[in-house]
C-alpha cells in the first residue's frame, strides 16, 4: 500500500507540473523580454501576470506531492511514473490547437504502456533502497550535474536549438535537486547540506526554464526539461542509492515498464525539435516575446 501509494502521487504529482509548465510557458511568450541583467523586472513580470502565477502556483503543489512520494517509494520508480508527464504535456499542446506529428502520438502511447507495465509490477513490492552509505555520492552526483547545466546554458547553447541548452541545464538543475531532496527525506547525513542545496538548485533551473520558455515551444523546452528531471534520477536511484529490481516476471515488467516511460519520452522530445518548427518559425518560437535574452 505504501508503494502505490506514492505512486499515485507522484502520478498526479507529474499532472500538476507539467500542467503548470504549459500554463507558465503560455504566458511567459506574452510577457516582455526576460533577462537575467534585470532581474526585478523580470521577477515582477512574472509574478503579476495572473495566468503565470496559477501555473507556478499549480506546479508548488505538484512538487509538494512530489515530496511525500519520494518519502514513500524508491527515487527511481518515482521518476519512472513522472516520466509519463511528457505525453501528458503533448495532450495539453494538442488541446491547445498544435497539430500532433504520429511520431508524437506514438511517444504518447508508450508513455502510457510504460505506466501500465509499473502498475501490474506492483504486487511483487518495491524497490530495495536504503541511503547511501556516505554523503560522497549524492553530493557529488549533485555537484557534477550543476557543472554541466552551466556548460548547457551557456558554451554549449550555440549548438542546440534555441531555448534547448537552457531547457537541458533546466532538467539538469532539477534532476539534481530531486536527488538532493531523496538525500535529505532519507537522512542522509549532513542533511543541513542536501536541505539548503535544494533551494538552490530549483532557483537555478526555474531561471533556465523561464529564460527557456521565451525561447522555444513547450514541448521543446518544457519537454526536454522534464525528460532529464526524470532520466537522471533514475540513474541516480540505481548508483547512488542501491535501488534494486525484482526477480522473475514482475522485474520483467517494471523493466519494460521504465523503458516505456523514458523512450516515449525520448522520442517525444526529439519529435519537438524536429516536428514542431515551422517554415514561417525557423526557430519555434510562439510569440514575439520569444526573443527572451540569457544577458
Amino acid at each position: 500500500m505504501r508503494l502505490a501509494a506514492g505512486l499515485l502521487l507522484a502520478l498526479l504529482s507529474t499532472a500538476a507540473l507539467n500542467y503548470g509548465f504549459y500554463v507558465q510557458h503560455t504566458a511567459s511568450n506574452m510577457l516582455p523580454r526576460l533577462t537575467v541583467r534585470h532581474p526585478i523586472a523580470s521577477l515582477s513580470a512574472l509574478f503579476t501576470d495572473r495566468h503565470w502565477i496559477a501555473g507556478f502556483v499549480t506546479g508548488l503543489g505538484g512538487w509538494a506531492l512530489y515530496i511525500i512520494a519520494l518519502y514513500l517509494a524508491p527515487l527511481s520508480l518515482v521518476q519512472a511514473t513522472s516520466a509519463g508527464g511528457v505525453g501528458l504535456l503533448a495532450v495539453l499542446v494538442w488541446s491547445g490547437g498544435s497539430r500532433l506529428s504520429a511520431r508524437e502520438r506514438v511517444a504518447v502511447a508508450a508513455c502510457i504502456s510504460g505506466l501500465l507495465l509499473l502498475g501490474l509490477s506492483l504486487p511483487a513490492g518495491g524497490a530495495g533502497h536504503a541511503p547511501p552509505e556516505s554523503w560522497g555520492p549524492p553530493l557529488s552526483w549533485v555537484l557534477a550535474s550543476m557543472l554541466v547545466a552551466a556548460l548547457s546554458a551557456a558554451p554549449a547553447a550555440a549548438l542546440l536549438r534555441p531555448g534547448a541548452g537552457l531547457a537541458v541545464a533546466a532538467g539538469l538543475l532539477y534532476s539534481s535537486g530531486d536527488v538532493a531532496t531523496k538525500a535529505a527525506v532519507g537522512g542522509t547525513a549532513p542533511v543541513f547540506v542536501f536541505a539548503a542545496l535544494l533551494p538552490l538548485c530549483h532557483g537555478l533551473a526555474f531561471v533556465s526554464l523561464q529564460l527557456a520558455f521565451q525561447r522555444g515551444t513547450a514541448l521543446a523546452t518544457a519537454g526536454v526539461s522534464t525528460l532529464l528531471t526524470n532520466l537522471l534520477p533514475i540513474l541516480a536511484g540505481v548508483i547512488v542509492f542501491q535501488e534494486h529490481m525484482p526477480s522473475g516476471v514482475p522485474g520483467a515488467l517494471r523493466g519494460f515498464g521504465f523503458a516505456g516511460a523514458v523512450l516515449g519520452a525520448a522520442m517525444l522530445a526529439r519529435a519537438a525539435r524536429q516536428d514542431e518548427t515551422s517554415p514561417d518559425d525557423p526557430d519555434g518560437r510562439s510569440s514575439p516575446g520569444a526573443a527572451a535574452s540569457v544577458g
